[in-house]
């Protein structure tokens, strides 16, 4: 049986990877999720390298939640990298991310951002969110891989 692919969450602040952790739970999503808690740690998960050193690369997220706000490499630095990466270019990135600042959602979607959600405050429209969030990208989203791998 093949692995389930993971979830990269890309997020510094413990109060939110908790809430984040809660809603996938709350919203039964099953897939394992990877937590990087800065861009460093991201981009060496992504790419085999630093603590990650020898993590079988055949094994990427089905998506990937990024925060942009992040310690040693910004959010929108590590999108630039993946999007730069043939081997990651094409995995799903969705800016997750408590900025409203207008230059940050353009030049997100600039570097190649799938989708910009604001972080909701109140704690049950953020679980909303992030169930509606998953079923989308988990559920209807059709990746470049699954429709390789699609015998129609």
């Amino acid at each position: 049986m093949a692995m389930e692919r993971p979830i990269l969450l890309i997020e510094d602040n413990p109060d939110d990877e908790a809430l984040t952790l809660r809603a996938f739970g709350k919203n039964r999503i099953t897939n394992p999720v990877v937590v990087a808690r800065d861009g460093v740690e991201a981009v060496d998960y992504l790419m085999g390298s630093g603590d990650h050193r020898g993590r079988d690369l055949s094994v990427m997220p089905i998506l990937i939640l990024l925060d942009l706000k992040l310690p040693r490499i910004d959010g929108l630095e590590v999108l630039r990298r993946i999007r730069a990466n043939e081997h990651t270019a094409m995995l799903p990135v969705v800016i997750l991310t408590t900025s409203r600042e207008i230059q940050d959602i353009q030049q997100a979607y600039r570097l190649g951002a799938n989708s910009y959600i604001r972080k909701p405050v109140d704690y049950e429209r953020f679980i909303h969110s992030v169930g509606q969030l998953a079923l989308y990208w988990l559920t209807l989203n059709e990746t470049a891989e699954t429709a390789a791998n699609s015998p129609y």
